[in-house]
């Protein structure tokens, strides 16, 4: 990437972005709670860095802003229409991915 101007590499991360925001949207059956055991990120996550960057430009934008954004919907609406109540399971393995990320740091 660094063969790229900022311009240009600025374009291709935010077409990875927004593909990325697709892929999601395109499985929505993958629940927030495996992408944090998995990956350590989710939804909400893109959420706050979009508006963690906006902040850092200058430029005003919500949570719920951002949230709509990634999500595609209100998040309410998408809560109600796609999130299953997190399983004994799911909540074993993020507390155990927590744990294991408090004893590295």
């Amino acid at each position: 990437m660094d063969k790229f101007d900022d311009n240009t590499r600025t374009e291709l991360e935010a077409a990875a972005f927004r593909r990325l925001l697709q892929h999601l949207d395109d499985n929505k059956d993958v629940q927030n709670i495996d992408l944090m055991i998995l990956a350590d990120f989710c939804r909400n996550c893109l959420s706050k860095w979009l508006v963690s960057a906006a902040e850092a430009r200058g430029e005003q934008l919500t949570y719920e802003e951002a949230r709509e954004y990634v999500y595609g919907m209100p998040y309410s609406e998408w809560k109600e229409l796609y999130q299953a109540p997190a399983t004994p399971e799911q909540l074993a393995a993020l507390e155990a991915r927590q744990a294991q990320k408090s004893a590295k740091e």
